[in-house]
């Protein structure tokens, strides 16, 4: 994205807009919390739909999952509930854990449970809000809305037989890139190396968009994170099917961000940033919207 102004950085546009309040949601909750307001809450709307539009057409069930999970759960998907390092806000005298994706209820769906053969794949898109403790992340690039104590997000998640895994990874990404550039939001796709992934992944891809108003001169910024998990969470969740000689095999979980979107609204009030202070709203949501600008 080019202009022939100064382009201003998301904190700016949203608070002359009035699309985001963040002093106001200090006083009621401390840093890292906002409140959306007026067409910013519009745009999140429109962003779901658009979404959900989508993976409605490539078969994905729509589930609202709870907002809660038990430890047995967060440590079977690979969320750690407990440490210095942990992104889970841990609930007093319970086993719970706020969850910080749908990725996590998702994966303890069918937990203890096995599948027909002719039941695979299996494919959701979960709708929650998310809950990350972000201990020491502070930064000026984790500013705004970058790196905050709560989202809402869409998130694709898929059981299927470890023949079929990577194929299905490909699909997702290729879903995530499909969405990004209905959005007309430039971006890239970073193969995550094994060092920076964790032991749950066993491949990762993110999408990046170009975020203008990051940094001195602008950056790039994740937008969108798709795993292969192989069989780790159903190992230890206890996930299996029946293969065609009627033994018990692990099924393979994916996941991958359909939209996450604090970070969704970074790149689009960046982006379309007009020379009159005014934003573009994306053409492919112009009619969620019911407007082309907002001001």
């Amino acid at each position: 994205t080019s202009f022939d102004f100064s382009p201003l950085d998301h904190v700016r546009l949203a608070e002359s807009l009035d699309l985001v309040d963040f002093e106001r949601a200090t006083k009621v909750a401390g840093s890292k919390f906002y409140f959306l307001k007026n067409d910013a809450v519009r745009l999140e709307f429109a962003l779901i739909k658009y979404v959900m539009d989508i993976l409605l057409a490539e078969d994905f069930i729509p589930v609202k999952t709870p907002v809660l999970a038990k430890q047995e759960v967060l440590e079977g998907t690979g969320y750690n509930p407990k440490g210095d390092e942990t992104q889970i806000y841990r609930i007093e005298d319970s086993n719970l854990g706020m969850i910080a994706t749908s990725e996590i209820p998702l994966a303890g769906l069918h937990k203890d449970e096995t599948f027909n053969l002719e039941d695979l794949p299996i494919k959701y898109m979960g709708f929650s809000e998310c809950y990350r403790t972000e201990a020491g992340n502070y930064g000026r690039f984790s500013k705004g809305l970058y790196r905050v104590h709560y989202f809402d997000k869409v998130e694709m998640f898929i059981f299927c037989t470890p023949e079929q895994s990577e194929k299905w990874h490909e699909y997702m990404v290729d879903l995530e890139k499909k969405i990004f550039a209905g959005l007309e939001i430039p971006y890239r796709v970073v193969d995550i190396c094994g060092g920076d992934m964790g032991a749950v992944a066993y491949r990762k891809f993110d999408l990046e968009a170009w975020m203008p108003g990051r940094g001195e001169a602008g950056d790039w910024g994740e937008i969108t994170s798709c795993s292969n998990c192989t069989d780790y969470q159903s190992r230890r969740l206890n996930i299996k099917y029946r293969d065609p000689d009627g033994n018990n095999q692990l099924v393979h979980t994916l996941n991958g961000t359909a939209i996450a979107i604090a970070r969704a609204l970074i790149a689009i009030l960046e982006n379309n940033q007009q020379a009159d202070g005014r934003i573009l709203v994306p053409d492919v949501l112009s009619d969620y919207m019911g407007k082309d600008f907002i001001s």
